[in-house]
C-alpha cells in the first residue's frame, strides 16, 4: 500500500524539537564517558537534530533551525560545569574544559547544524522566512493615547498621586 503521502503520527512544537537535542546531546556525553568514545557525543547530537527536524511541524522550522550552536553549547556548559565542580581551581577548569570540548565538536556542529538547514529547507523554511519578512514589513502599529486639544499633556488619572479621602473632614477643634 502507499505510505508515501503519510505523515508521522508524532509532531513535536520547537520547544519539544530543543529539548529532543539538548536531551540526546546529554546522553551522548554520558555515553561518552562512560564508553571512553568521545565520537558519540557528535552522533548522539547529529542524531538527534536529525529527528528533531524531521518530526518538528512544519510552521516551527525557523525556530529550529537557529538553535543548534546553541543547545551544543548549553550541553556542553553543563557537562564542563560538573565535571569542573571537583577540580580545585572552578573558573580554570570550567575555560579550559569548555575550549577543549568545544574545539573537539566543532566539526559535529557545523555537520548537525547544516543538516538541520538542509532538512528543513526541503521541508518548507523558505515559506517561515517569507511570512516572518511579511510580519515585519507590514508591521503593527501601536495606538497611542492622544492628548486633548486645549492642553499640551494628559492630565493625571484622579487618586493617582493624591489618596482618596471618604466621608466628611474632621474639624480642627475636637
Amino acid at each position: 500500500m502507499g505510505d508515501k503521502g503519510r505523515r508521522p503520527a508524532v509532531r513535536l512544537t520547537a520547544r519539544g524539537a530543543i529539548a529532543f537535542v539538548l536531551i540526546g546531546t546529554l546522553a551522548g556525553y554520558i555515553l561518552a564517558a562512560l564508553l571512553i568514545m568521545p565520537i558519540l557525543v557528535g552522533l548522539a547530537f547529529i542524531g538527534s537534530c536529525l529527528v528533531a527536524v524531521l518530526l518538528v511541524n512544519p510552521r516551527e522550522l525557523l525556530s529550529l533551525v537557529v538553535t543548534p550552536p546553541l543547545v551544543f553549547f548549553g550541553a556542553t556548559l553543563i557537562v564542563e560545569l560538573g565535571r569542573a565542580l571537583g577540580k580545585g581551581s572552578l573558573a580554570q577548569a570550567l575555560a579550559l574544559g569548555l575550549f577543549t570540548s568545544l574545539s573537539a565538536g566543532a566539526p559535529w556542529l557545523f555537520a548537525g547544524s547544516a543538516l538541520v538547514l538542509a532538512i528543513a529547507w526541503k521541508r518548507g523554511l523558505t515559506g517561515n522566512v517569507r511570512e516572518l519578512r511579511d510580519e515585519l514589513r507590514t508591521g503593527v502599529d501601536i495606538p497611542r493615547p492622544r492628548a486633548p486639544k486645549d492642553q499640551s499633556f494628559a492630565p493625571e488619572p484622579e487618586g493617582y498621586f493624591e489618596p482618596k479621602v471618604y466621608g466628611t473632614p474632621r474639624s480642627l477643634d475636637e
